[in-house]
């Protein structure tokens, strides 16, 4: 029986192409596309994939907290993240969120397939570029491993970065979620204080490093 695969991502040419070379694979099907997290979400509890290859910077709701709320309602399904981003906090983030694999979107489409096997067997990929960041830095013990400070904020919180630095003002996130525009100031100054930043660049910065956007 073949593999069921549902391709996450943002880009149509992207999934179009993915498509193409995984149908080609004699265990492996796509049975479904998503273009969104919140899409993601609403197709794995329609379609139950076997795998899901999620890209990590997604619209309306990011790839990071869909692989979440994927893993924490549908355990069997595995989640192999993808993304453009080799930096450390990238992958530790997906990882923690419930993904079982991180491929780079440089990578050839060998490695894909390899690391799609890998997951549905119940082993955790990673290229062998991101294993070497991660041992260095660990062997390094850089202090700044420490803080997962993205986890402290809530769930609006988070929805509310992801519009900051998506370029929404106070005024237009007030309206999106129906409260005043003093609540949203509030919980963007709630925000700041969270993770030690004071400007909406610095925000904005914060937010593409931890995949929540991205600059396109």
């Amino acid at each position: 029986m073949k593999m069921k695969i549902l391709i996450a991502d943002d880009h149509a040419i992207v999934r179009q192409g993915l498509r193409a070379l995984i149908d080609k694979e004699e265990d492996m099907m796509v049975s479904a596309e998503a273009g969104t997290g919140a899409e993601a979400i609403r197709l794995t509890r329609e379609e139950r994939p076997d795998i899901i290859v999620m890209d990590i910077s997604m619209p309306d709701t990011n790839g990071i907290d869909a692989t979440r709320s994927i893993t924490s309602a549908f355990p069997e399904v595995k989640v192999l993240a993808l993304s453009m981003e080799s930096d450390r906090r990238f992958v530790v983030e997906v990882l923690k969120a419930g993904a079982n694999g991180y491929v780079l979107k440089d990578a050839a489409f060998s490695e894909l397939a390899t690391a799609i096997r890998a997951v549905a067997a119940g082993e955790t990929y990673l290229p062998s570029r991101v294993t070497t960041l991660l041992i260095k830095e660990y062997l390094q013990r850089i202090p700044e491993d420490v803080p997962a400070t993205y986890e402290n904020l809530s769930t609006r919180e988070r929805e509310i970065l992801q519009l900051i630095a998506n370029g929404s003002n106070a005024k237009e996130i007030a309206f999106a979620f129906g409260v005043s525009v003093k609540t949203v100031e509030n919980q963007r100054h709630s925000i700041m204080k969270k993770l030690d930043l004071f400007s909406i660049a610095e925000l904005t910065k914060y937010a593409v490093r931890q995949g929540l956007t991205s600059l396109k």
